[in-house]
């Protein structure tokens, strides 16, 4: 198991704050600067976790070869983004284009157990990786959750399709361990990507001047995915936060127009966040649900939303506890007693490992020169 820095202890809580992005960068090269995706108080230790899901990445031979050496230069960028406030990537997930990353507090990482990732490609009949779902599951203080970034298939006429492969993905993803095998048996699953809904019926200048006069909820009721809603079965218990914010795609890249290409797309709600609950004892609220139109590298806007769960009760006894007699100013101070508690089943295939207090991943094939790992025998 991981273990934060003896000196940082998890604070009481009574709910966690869940900070979510989807965005579908079309291949583009990262901007500079990613820190407004992540709010206004992204350094004031507000948000428990932040959970990042792209889609379209560059992912062209070359590019993959040395992706599969090196982090992506967008995992990098997110890393280097949070690290500065103390969020450390717990979980990664990537097929092809569609990414998952999932970034922690610091102090959380001895109460996110049984951590899991999935992935299920849709792409040319279930062989290719460009469209499917990526996910990442573990037990936050006792309550098992699971994150699905999706990219559906596009096109208005797709719609049984985008259906047949979000069914095929929850069919598909099973994760090891006796609770919740399937992502639907979670307490929560957050799911969100490019889902490609599209609004039915209106034709393109309809659909531009509902957005020029702020009249967005004409368009709410001939969007497919509402539409779905009250029809598909697999969509059962999936809520969404009223849809605010103008259509995120499709953009002329590096503009604020919608498309003026001879395609003239329609614009659509294809970039979503939506929330699901197994039972009522796990309440999740939103508290916001917006868009970034300020950002023009791609021909969709990024899309966010934030979470507050609250858990009828909390594990958060540490099933390992470290102990230090005094601060290591040369190597003959670096000893450090455990203790592990009686219910914890122990294998041969423990470890205890000592990061860095500015370590960005606790993946440990992602950070061999800043981390000690030694078997818990």
């Amino acid at each position: 198991s991981a273990l934060p820095h003896p000196t940082i202890q998890p604070q009481p809580q009574t709910r966690l704050q869940v900070h979510i992005v989807t965005w579908n960068v079309g291949s583009a090269v990262p901007p500079d600067d990613v820190t407004s995706l992540f709010g206004p108080h992204a350094g004031d230790g507000s948000t428990d976790m932040f959970i990042i899901g792209l889609q379209e990445m560059n992912s062209m031979i070359n590019k993959r070869l040395k992706d599969a050496l090196f982090h992506d230069q967008w995992s990098e960028l997110c890393m280097d983004t949070l690290s500065r406030f103390g969020y450390v990537l717990v979980a990664s997930q990537r097929m092809q284009g569609v990414l998952l990353l999932v970034f922690s507090k610091f102090c959380h990482l001895p109460f996110l157990r049984g951590v899991q990732t999935e992935k299920t490609r849709t792409g040319l009949g279930g062989y290719w990786g460009n469209k499917g779902g990526v996910s990442a599951r573990m037990t936050m203080f006792g309550h098992p959750v699971c994150f699905l970034n999706c990219h559906l298939p596009a096109h208005m006429r797709n719609l049984e399709q985008r259906m047949e492969d979000f069914e095929s993905i929850l069919q598909q993803q099973q994760f090891d361990g006796a609770t919740a095998s399937g992502v639907l048996d979670h307490d929560v699953v957050f799911w969100f990507g490019d889902l490609n809904f599209r609004i039915e019926d209106y034709d393109i200048h309809v659909v531009k001047s509902a957005i020029d006069s702020n009249k967005l909820p004409l368009l709410w009721e001939r969007d497919q995915l509402n539409i779905a809603k009250n029809s598909e079965s697999i969509l059962d218990g999936f809520l969404e936060g009223p849809l605010k914010f103008p259509p995120t795609y499709k953009f002329d890249v590096g503009t604020h127009r919608y498309d003026t290409s001879s395609k003239k797309r329609k614009p659509a709600w294809t970039d979503r966040i939506l929330w699901r609950l197994r039972c009522t004892g796990s309440p999740v609220v939103q508290h916001s649900y917006r868009s970034h139109m300020g950002y023009t590298c791609s021909d969709h806007k990024p899309v966010s939303a934030v979470f507050s769960l609250h858990f009828p009760f909390k594990v958060d006894l540490p099933l390992v506890t470290l102990e230090y007699e005094k601060e290591w100013t040369k190597v003959s101070d670096a000893t450090v007693r455990f203790t592990v508690r009686s219910s914890f089943q122990r294998s041969s295939w423990d470890w205890v490992a000592i990061y860095k207090v500015t370590v960005t991943s606790t993946l440990n094939h992602t950070v061999p020169s800043e981390s000690i790992h030694t078997p818990l025998l």
